[in-house]
């Protein structure tokens, strides 16, 4: 598996570099800016990027936007965030284009290197990885859901949590001590409520993460912006924000119906700033 590593700090940068190989993954390219972090997706087409949120020149968020650059040329590009910091606005924007392979975990946080490395494989499976920090941070804005999301229970949102962090039925059941025969039935509940269509359940787990911590992904401002411009009729929605195809996913099969939209590249080149002024 090929990986990019973006991170400012050399000893960390390294350190990333040599756990993973340990773990039988080839870091391809490793740098410390985010217009590297381009180049190097555009040059090695790698697997998944592993990136931090503050990158030089003015440790901001140059990371994370580029990531979100990188996915708007690769839709669906896995992406790990790896930082000391929850960009709330980002990770959103991250888990809002509906591709999945999305993660987010704290340096702090991460305690095993065979965690880190089973997380980053799950990302570039097509599924989520989140530390539950970064979800409590996500959840905590909206405590009553939008849409589908308003009709799960208090431990259907549990389960869901859970879920999200790349947890399967066994450890959820553990966490919450109930069995897995529960959870199977809080599982198949959320599928329901959420209305995504019998299909691959792994699948459906990550939809059901993005529908949930975007608040739905029928109600995203992307989306939003799709109801109100429409359909050309070709498969392709043209938006202000640029171009919005149903598109498959390599890595997930959003084929679920109703068919989740996956971002395509912007023409006009801005989809990795917070507003869009085409």
């Amino acid at each position: 598996m090929r990986v990019v590593i973006a991170e400012d700090q050399f000893l960390l940068r390294d350190g990333l570099v040599r756990l993973l190989a340990a773990y039988g993954f080839e870091v391809v390219a490793a740098v410390d800016h985010g217009a590297d972090l381009l180049a190097a997706v555009r040059e090695h087409k790698p697997d998944v990027a592993v990136v931090d949120v503050r990158l030089p020149p003015t440790f901001t968020d140059e990371g994370i936007r580029a990531a979100l650059a990188a996915r708007a040329e690769r839709p669906g590009l896995p992406v790990l965030v790896l930082s000391q910091y929850v960009e709330q606005l980002y990770a959103r924007e991250l888990l809002a284009d509906g591709a999945g392979a999305v993660g987010y975990l704290l340096k702090d946080r991460v305690l095993d290197g065979a965690s880190f490395a089973d997380a980053l494989r799950r990302v570039a499976d097509g599924g989520t990885a989140m530390d539950p920090e970064v979800i409590a941070r996500l959840l905590a804005r909206n405590t009553a859901p939008e849409g589908p999301a308003g009709r799960l229970s208090r431990r259907e949102r549990e389960v869901l949590e859970l879920m999200a962090e790349g947890r399967s039925n066994a450890a959820i059941a553990a966490r919450l001590v109930v069995t897995e025969r529960a959870v199977a039935k809080h599982t198949a509940s959320i599928f329901a409520k959420l209305d995504l269509q019998p299909s691959d359940d792994d699948n459906r787990r990550v939809l059901a993460v993005l529908a949930y911590l975007g608040r739905t992904l029928r109600y995203s401002p992307a989306i939003r912006r799709v109801a109100r411009v429409g359909e050309t009729g070709n498969g392709t929605i043209r938006t202000c924000h640029g171009s919005i195809s149903k598109a498959p996913s390599t890595f997930v099969t959003l084929a679920a119906c109703p068919p989740v939209m996956a971002a395509a590249p912007c023409r006009a080149g801005c989809c990795a700033r917070r507003t869009c002024r085409n």
